[in-house]
């Protein structure tokens, strides 16, 4: 039996409201393929924040560090900023253990309305690859002559040669494995630095897959075609702040950003990736029992198929397929009436 050791970081929030049924449905996949899973749970929070004044511990770092993957529910709350709990939890991991792609599937299942007339189920699959340990996201820079008319603040975006071709070149590999077609994001005709020097690295890159076919868009038109032509797309590949906005874009136009997985992933797995929902810790619902589980599900078969489980992953995400489709249990932010454990014991249901 092969075994596999998780962190899980359940934060604040429903986060912990939805990894319950993430863990939940692994444990009855694994069961089936053999595997198992052993999980980990650490507190950190922006209530231990609260409480100590640190997102999580000195040595967070070093006892994650050899788990085979780390599995996240959500991390904000109001009266902590989110600058603090982003930069104290998830982007020191994130950049630790070099998780340099962000991949985010956007696809409109059976079963999910989409408020885009034009996104419809078969036909809008595509996945947006972001760059997610450098560019925009960045410290270099201040706030200078505060409390005077002359006060500024500087942000610097920093790309380097070797983290864009890296995120690249994974772009341009998936782009060979699907469809076969990559759209950049850029912003060349505004941005005078980082995205031409992006381009021609795009350019570079292409060149090496002569088999994919590829184009560009200044991200403002491109987020208008995600809207307006969804099925069109394959691979999205985007800086930091670019591939952050238009995967949640896109997220919205496959029916809602409760249901968006994600995966922050260090290819060469050196280093252990992490598995999140996208919806963040919606704290007007936590404790209601009302919180879509689809995004946590959805990143936890993620998890699988990076751990070298495909077959696995896929039967957690048909078993989840069929319930959508069938449309009798449905969550609230969908349009029905099921509660978190309600929606989890459907699928279940459907697994052996």
């Amino acid at each position: 039996m092969k075994q596999y050791r998780i962190a899980t970081i359940p934060g604040d929030g429903i986060g912990g409201e939805v990894l319950a049924p993430a863990t939940a449905v692994l444990d009855r996949v694994a069961a089936h393929h053999g595997l198992s899973l052993a999980y980990d749970e650490f507190d950190w929070s922006c209530e231990r924040y609260a409480h100590t004044g640190a997102m999580m511990p000195e040595d967070g770092l070093d006892r994650i560090r050899h788990h085979d993957a780390v599995l996240l529910g959500a991390v904000g709350w109001p009266g902590v900023p989110d600058h603090v709990s982003l930069w104290g939890l998830l982007i020191p991991i994130r950049r630790a253990f070099h998780q340099y792609v962000n991949l985010r599937p956007i696809t409109v299942l059976e079963g999910v309305p989409s408020p885009v007339a034009r996104a419809l189920p078969g036909e809008v699959d595509f996945v947006v690859v972001r760059e997610n340990n450098e560019g925009e996201y960045s410290r270099e820079g201040g706030r200078f002559d505060r409390g005077t008319p002359d006060e500024r603040a500087v942000q610097e975006s920093v790309f380097t040669r070797r983290g864009v071709e890296r995120v690249l070149e994974y772009g341009f590999d998936l782009a060979e494995r699907r469809g076969g077609r990559l759209t950049s994001a850029t912003k060349s005709n505004g941005i005078v630095h980082t995205m031409p020097f992006w381009d021609e690295l795009v350019a570079e890159r292409a060149a090496l897959h002569p088999d994919v076919v590829w184009d560009q868009e200044h991200i403002d038109a491109l987020a208008a075609k995600i809207v307006l032509d969804p099925a069109r797309f394959d691979v999205i590949v985007g800086s930091n702040l670019f591939g952050d906005i238009l995967s949640d874009l896109a997220a919205a136009v496959a029916g809602g950003i409760g249901i968006a997985p994600s995966a922050n992933l260090n290819p060469e797995r050196d280093y252990p990736s992490m598995f999140e929902p996208v919806h963040g810790s919606a704290p007007d619902i936590a404790g209601k029992g009302v919180a879509n589980p689809l995004g946590a599900l959805w990143s936890a078969s993620m998890m699988l198929d990076h751990l070298g489980h495909p077959e696995a992953g896929g039967q957690m995400m048909d078993a989840v397929r069929a319930v959508l489709a069938e449309g009798r249990v449905r969550t609230r932010d969908l349009g029905g009436e099921a509660g978190t454990d309600e929606f989890t014991a459907e699928v279940l249901r459907r697994l052996p």
